[in-house]
């Protein structure tokens, strides 16, 4: 709850309240209709195939300028890359205030069809559960970001600071497309002093929402690729260094690596509150998270803060072999590592490379432009205006600052200055690590809770 926000910014939070708390009565909303309506724009936007590669996400930002135009509103579809367009449309305020930007990204990871229980692009809706790639990665944000925005226009809505709706193209893979173009090439079009993005990972046990999440870090895509060459020749005859041995050897090294864990000041700030409403049990483990022990329960139980406290390294895909006879020349395998904000990489290849312990095996970085940026402040006026949301659609919740243990384009906002922050619909945690896996879903009730949860933040800080 509100009065329970925690330790350092309580204060700044009473003030920003006091603020608050002097802008008009709330809009009139109907909540069943706009859950109803977001319900199906997220249904209709997953039956849109976007995988990517390669994305076609021009045909969503079809589908989107549509909508907005039956409602009177202006729009524009950015195509650096024929067939992967962006749109973006702007509700004018008075311009006393910076513009605030809801976003969120068109397109989705692929899919494999073997693992999932449903159809995975037919926007399935079953005893009101939502199903299909994108539900939460994120064409539900983009859902939901739709329906505020047109109640904003519906309800003729006095704004003090420009809402700007936001659907990007190339987010899951960069490309000529993607928002490192769109913030340098059309900074104008977008240029803000909030955003409102994915990666808040809110989370529901027994039922209940325990706390609403605002991702105000995330980690930080910095992949590395082992390289083992090898004599080759007749798979009937081994041979002392064939290179398969020695990538299995280096993966099952890096795959089972206990990282270093250390804290952040926003992770810091995570488990302290968390630890205010666990259950005494769990509350012991946020309270001493990097104990050894209690890192050891949470990879098990709670993979999502084992991560948030560390540069995790994560094996991914292994290619050796043209055929089973040959012994091949080279074999390489991708780790995903996802860097804390302020890793050393130079140092934490180095101590790679020790755990390793093998000369035979290169370590090559992959490239990537992502900045890391610090962290988003948690004393302004839309964090606040968050909390105060989330003590009205869930008063037996809590806010938290979380770290995002994924990437998102919040990186290259933040590197422009904007205070950016992740949101997402609450989950289970089942629900949560379905994301990029089998079964992806989003609760139709927590999508709506989350409009709701959504429109008040923006007129808290928007309207007039």
């Amino acid at each position: 709850m509100l009065l329970r926000s925690i330790g350092p910014i309580v204060l700044s939070a009473m003030v920003c309240m006091k603020a608050i708390a002097a802008t008009p009565s709330k809009p009139a909303f109907d909540a069943d209709r706009a859950q109803a309506e977001a319900a199906h724009f997220l249904q209709e936007l997953i039956r849109i195939d976007t995988s990517n590669p390669p994305g076609n996400e021009s045909r969503v930002a079809a589908y989107l300028q549509g909508i907005l135009r039956s409602e009177g509103i202006d729009s524009e579809i950015l195509e650096p890359v024929p067939g992967r367009g962006s749109l973006v449309a702007r509700l004018k305020g008075d311009g006393s205030r910076r513009p605030l930007l809801l976003l969120g990204h068109e397109d989705v990871v692929p899919v494999d069809r073997a693992g999932w229980s449903v159809e995975p692009f037919a926007g399935v809706e079953r005893d009101g559960v939502i199903w299909g790639r994108g539900a939460w990665d994120d064409k539900g944000a983009i859902a939901a970001n739709l329906e505020v925005f047109l109640q904003l226009k519906r309800q003729h809505i006095r704004l003090k600071r420009d809402v700007i709706f936001l659907a990007e193209a190339s987010e899951e893979a960069g490309s000529e497309a993607d928002m490192e173009v769109l913030s340098e090439r059309y900074w104008d079009k977008i240029a803000c002093e909030f955003a409102l993005n994915e990666d808040g990972n809110s989370l529901i046990e027994n039922g209940k929402i325990r706390y609403m999440a605002i991702g105000t870090a995330e980690k930080v895509p910095r992949g590395v690729r082992l390289e083992v060459k090898g004599p080759t020749g007749h798979a009937s005859i081994p041979l002392a260094d064939n290179a398969v041995v020695h990538l299995a050897a280096a993966v099952a090294s890096a795959g089972t690596w206990e990282t270093p864990a250390r804290l952040t000041e926003t992770t810091r700030l995570f488990f302290h509150g968390l630890a205010m409403i666990a259950p005494a049990d769990e509350a012991s483990w946020y309270n001493n998270v990097l104990d050894p022990d209690v890192q050891a329960r949470l990879r098990l139980q709670k993979p999502q803060y084992y991560s948030m406290v560390r540069t995790s390294v994560v094996p991914t895909i292994l290619n050796a072999g043209l055929k089973s006879n040959i012994i091949p020349p080279l074999a390489t395998a991708t780790l995903d590592i996802r860097a804390l904000p302020d890793e050393d990489m130079a140092s934490f290849i180095k101590l790679l490379a020790e755990r390793i312990q093998d000369p035979q095996v290169t370590i090559v970085p992959v490239p990537t432009t992502r900045p890391a940026t610090p962290a988003s402040r948690t004393d302004t006026e839309m964090f606040h205006a968050l909390e105060a949301a989330q003590h009205e659609v869930a008063p037996d919740a809590i806010t938290l600052p979380s770290m995002g243990t994924g990437a998102t384009d919040s990186a290259y906002l933040r590197a422009k200055g904007v205070e950016a922050y992740g949101l997402d619909i609450p989950k289970t945690q089942d629900e949560i690590l379905a994301k990029h896996g089998n079964d992806e879903r989003v609760q139709v009730r927590q999508l709506g809770l989350f409009v709701r949860y959504l429109f008040r933040a923006v007129t808290l800080v928007a309207a007039k």
